[in-house]
């Protein structure tokens, strides 16, 4: 057997490994023609624009809703602003308990405090995608709703939440931040829900540094959403009219998304079915190669056919033999992590949130938590509280799986992972 490259072996993989930035990567020409329009046009504000010209934010909108086959769409700034916006519309705030998942990013957790309810986490299982067999048991009288983050480019299983949520009379969010273009039983994520929310900040499929999207087909709730996004209702026909229905003027904030951003998305947008065939393919090739690995558990999918191949996930037996061989795998030039180390702050795993778990709040009030609308039992939380998320997160090797890996990238990617395995998971 081949001597490890961690033992002065040969490595396995060559060649220089690639950020994973799939869109950014792709930044170029057709990029520098929109935002040029836009300057050239000297149209930088969607509702003041010079009106011989279409707004690239419209555009976009527009194209956004037709792909993923919504009735509206709304750009916004972040996918933050999204789901904060999504949070209100749905009509979450003081009183509310909002469920999420122990493995999201930060921002799913935060957005829910800044609507001024109160977040619920949530166990997820061997998808690593929320739990449905946990939400249930975390509903209570002030459960308003759910968010469901399509974590890794994966979806969630969409049949049971959705039920749940309908039965429940639960709101239910999609965060699709990780996953756009992605799909559960051939519907697009992000459709699923009373809202759909979208990232193009730069580390996702397709990018322009920041921005988002909110999609619904519930008319009542895009108004609500133009308006929270929008404080100066500069959406509305007659912005200075009086209200044409109760409810739907009030105090919002300013979200709206730039017209340079839009036009750096139009672009992003076109190369979105490329980046997505791209990694699949290179997944593909890789897990194809390593799928005799008996000691090796592959990431459960609710639905692989609509994954959008951002990583390659898959478990060991034991926590322990993560770090050796990460460590074994990068030694061979391949880029790999483990997902959940207790002694390395990781703002994606719940049990890292301190400001969560402490409840720290920037007034001394302490709302949402000391909010007297918000009756019944308080919401505690501990770093231990969801013992599956860590257990699964403490056992899995992640690689991330550009779309501008080669061939030969993906090849050497897979022998050195056999070529780890075969000397450490004996």
């Amino acid at each position: 057997m081949e001597k490890l490259a961690i033992e002065g072996g040969p490595k396995a993989k060559t060649t220089p490994n690639v950020p994973m930035y799939p869109g950014g990567l792709e930044i170029g020409e057709t990029e520098k023609r929109e935002v040029m329009e836009v300057l050239d046009r000297k149209y930088l504000f969607r509702y003041y624009g010079p009106k011989e010209y279409p707004s690239k934010v419209t555009e976009l909108e527009k194209r956004f809703s037709e792909r993923l086959t919504s009735k509206y769409a709304l750009a916004v700034n972040s996918c933050t602003s999204a789901l904060i916006s999504s949070l209100v519309a749905v009509g979450a705030g003081p009183g509310s308990e909002v469920i999420v998942p122990g493995y999201t990013f930060f921002a799913s957790c935060a957005a829910v405090i800044a609507a001024k309810a109160v977040p619920v986490i949530c166990e997820v299982d061997d998808t690593l995608t929320i739990d449905p067999t946990d939400i249930e048991k975390k509903i209570n009288k002030n459960t308003k709703a759910v968010i469901a983050v399509h974590m890794r480019g994966a979806s969630c299983d969409m049949d049971s939440i959705t039920k749940i949520c309908k039965k429940r009379g639960i709101k239910l969010i999609e965060d699709v931040a990780q996953a756009c273009g992605g799909s559960y039983k051939g519907k697009k994520l992000g459709t699923f829900g009373d809202t759909g929310c979208f990232s193009f900040q730069y580390h996702k499929i397709i990018t322009a540094g920041e921005g988002g999207m909110c999609l619904t087909d519930n008319k009542r709730l895009y108004d609500r959403l133009m308006a929270y996004h929008d404080t100066a209702a500069c959406w509305r026909p007659d912005r200075f009219g009086m209200p044409r229905y109760e409810g739907e003027i009030f105090c919002g904030v300013n979200f709206r998304m730039s017209e340079l951003t839009g036009a750096v998305m139009l672009a992003q947008f076109n190369r979105l079915d490329g980046l997505l065939s791209k990694m699949r393919k290179n997944k593909k090739r890789i897990k194809d190669r390593i799928k005799r690995l008996k000691n090796i558990i592959f990431r459960r999918f609710n639905d692989e056919k609509g994954d959008t191949a951002i990583s390659l996930i898959f478990y060991l037996d034991h926590k322990e033999k993560v770090k050796p061989f990460v460590e074994a795998l990068k030694a061979e030039g391949i880029d790999a992590g483990g997902i959940f180390d207790k002694s390395i702050p990781d703002w994606h795993i719940y049990a890292h949130w301190k400001h969560i778990m402490d409840k720290v709040t920037p007034t001394e009030e302490g709302c949402p938590y000391t909010c007297s609308y918000h009756k019944g039992k308080p919401v505690e939380y501990r770093e231990d509280m969801c013992p599956k998320t860590l257990d699964y997160l403490s056992r899995s090797v992640h690689l991330d799986v550009p779309a501008q890996l080669t061939d030969e990238d993906c090849d050497m990617i897979a022998k050195g992972i056999l070529k780890v395995a075969g000397r450490l998971l004996q």
